[in-house]
């Protein structure tokens, strides 16, 4: 195993352990709103110094993109990007559906990821090039062909936004075109669980990159593609995301391509 992406699990251990801890008593967390219905925690940034300060002290000289402190001025080829708790909503309801996200980027291209689930103790790990794990068991995205076979899961943003209107309109064609919808409201843990195998495909806008940079890499480690709602790979440029297996992939960007950023900007 790489020594960077071990070092990635030991942060991501290690922020598991914080928010098991504090989910055992939620009403004493201390929560504030960033804006309507955007939560921040204290565990939130508790879990994010413990994710940095492991991975400062092995990798001094490295640059962080995290979701809570922001983005290091530290200049180097190596940039650490980490959500410390995708599902900050669901965490705070009791709603046991988040995860730590973490991943590395050299010369801004993704090599290593980690999502970690402390619910279920589930470690998801990639390295570039030596496929996609969970719990050390080889992931592989489904096989099926068939859209309206597919379990897809998805995502909009809760905050308030201008767009509504068109994410429903998104949501309503894919709800009739798959089998089924679902939003369970972290995005990296859904990426996972499209390279898990569990949901068939993914797609969402409106995203940040530490959203999407462990379970982009997490996809195509396991045999799937991740690219915009056209199809093209330049999905982070668009902060549009969309992921399966190469048979439905094409079926999904049918539908999605005429919403995707990247039309809109023609």
């Amino acid at each position: 195993m790489h020594p960077m992406l071990n070092t990635a699990i030991k942060a991501a251990r290690r922020a598991g352990q914080i928010i098991n801890r504090a989910s055992v008593d939620l009403d004493r967390i201390q929560i504030n709103k960033k804006q309507h219905n955007d939560f921040v925690t204290e565990v939130d940034k508790a879990a994010e110094a413990a994710i940095i300060e492991i991975l400062l002290t092995t990798y001094p000289g490295h640059a962080i993109l995290a979701e809570e402190s922001g983005r290091s001025e530290r200049s180097s080829e190596y940039r650490w990007i980490i959500d410390p708790l995708d599902g900050t909503t669901n965490f705070i309801h009791g709603f046991p559906y988040y995860c730590v996200s973490i991943a590395l980027a050299h010369k801004e291209v993704i090599t290593q990821a980690v999502i970690y689930d402390p619910i279920r103790n589930d470690l998801y790990t990639a390295s570039r090039g030596s496929g996609a794990f969970l719990n050390n068991r080889r992931l592989r995205v489904t096989s099926g062909d068939r859209l309206a076979d597919a379990l897809l899961g998805t995502s909009f943003p809760s905050r308030v936004q201008p767009n509504l209107d068109k994410d429903l309109k998104i949501l309503g064609q894919m709800t009739q075109a798959c089998a089924g919808l679902r939003r369970p409201g972290a995005v990296a843990l859904d990426l996972a669980n499209v390279a898990a195998g569990r949901l068939d495909g993914f797609f969402e806008q409106g995203l940040n990159l530490w959203d999407i940079a462990a379970g982009s890499l997490m996809v195509t480690e396991a045999g799937g593609l991740v690219g915009n709602y056209t199809g093209d790979s330049n999905f982070i440029e668009h902060n549009e995301i969309m992921a399966g297996n190469a048979k439905l992939y094409a079926q999904m960007a049918q539908i999605l391509s005429p919403y995707s950023k990247v039309n809109l900007k023609k």
